[in-house]
């Protein structure tokens, strides 16, 4: 009998982490395919039947139910990894008093930070496999621990990262029911060298600072080591547990 083909999606693989997870994940010999799923086609996108790219905005429900009836054609997918976020950008900046908060502004971070990823699992965790080990794994951030909060601020990054946490925690009861070998969790992949962390790295703490590869990597192997028994976990790149 044919084994079925074994497939891992990375829904964000234009930001410099999610293409660094998408190459760590093709270089892996496990996977026979890796889908890429982004607004827009990255420049050094491989050309090739192994690396399908999927064209969607993962706020529009309708792009979303069209990518998990083209990723349903190719198969169970054995590891689904959500690497989109958003720390700042036009008209949103890190709030570092109350004075700062904004509807507007939270409301954005709200959908990219937490809605976008539930939206992900609500389409494509039903597509993982019934009886094999799988990971579904969403990027989240230490800083969205409600129990490490000692320095404030940073009010919507936090509170939509905390949402993404107990949204994590809630889909991996129910995915459990439905699939036992399933591991559904939130990873911190530390401070890394891209866009999102630009403007808050600090000077001379290059020690502190990962490049997507170095994190994509730690990130991979920490998902590679995930049993049954961490579902619905919590884990820093290093493997380490976070509380919530």
């Amino acid at each position: 009998m044919t084994e079925p083909a074994s497939i891992a999606v990375v829904v964000g693989v234009t930001g410099g982490l999610g293409g660094a997870l998408a190459k760590t994940l093709g270089a892996q010999a496990r996977y026979d395919k890796v889908v890429g799923l982004a607004r827009r086609r990255p420049d050094d996108w491989p050309d090739s039947p192994d690396w399908p790219f999927i064209t969607a905005d993962v706020l529009k429900e309708q792009d979303l139910a069209a990518a998990a009836k083209v990723l349903s054609a190719l198969g169970a997918l054995d590891r689904v990894v959500v690497a989109t976020g958003l720390l700042h950008g036009e008209g949103v900046t890190p709030e570092k008093t109350m004075r700062s908060l904004n509807a507007s502004t939270l409301a954005e971070l709200f959908a990219v930070n937490a809605v976008a990823p539930a939206l992900v699992a609500k389409h494509l965790l039903p597509l993982t496999p019934k009886t094999r080990p799988s990971v579904f794994a969403a990027l989240s951030a230490r800083v969205g621990s409600i129990s490490d909060n000692r320095l404030g601020g940073w009010y919507g990054y936090r509170a939509s990262k905390a949402a993404l946490n107990m949204l994590i925690a809630t889909l991996a009861i129910e995915h459990r029911r439905q699939r036992p070998l399933g591991v559904c969790v939130a990873l911190h992949p530390g401070t890394v060298q891209t866009d999102l962390s630009a403007p808050f790295r600090k000077a001379g703490a290059d020690d502190t600072v990962f490049s997507p590869e170095h994190s994509a990597q730690a990130l991979a192997a920490v998902m590679d080591g995930l049993g049954a028994d961490d579902n619905g976990g919590f884990f820093a790149w290093d493997g380490s547990r976070i509380e919530w």
